[in-house]
């Protein structure tokens, strides 16, 4: 489910290639970036941590308590 024009409010990631979460404004818990490919987790990270890092708000695409896309706006 597409959850649009959110504040990115914290980013946490862990030693583990595959191990990154996130918390947005208005939703509730900490979501996992989906594991499964590096690259996707990595890519992922990078996008929210710079939309935080700037201010910027995001649409994020939550499967259960996973993030599987975003947008930066």
């Amino acid at each position: 489910m597409w959850h649009n024009n959110k504040t990115v409010q914290y980013v946490y990631v862990i030693h583990s290639p595959q191990a990154a979460w996130a918390t947005f404004a208005g939703i509730s818990g900490w979501k996992r970036i989906k594991p499964g490919a590096a690259d996707g987790v990595t890519n992922l990270t990078a996008l929210l941590s710079a939309a935080k890092a700037n201010s910027r708000n995001v649409n994020v695409y939550l499967d259960g308590n996973e993030i599987t896309r975003a947008v930066m706006l």
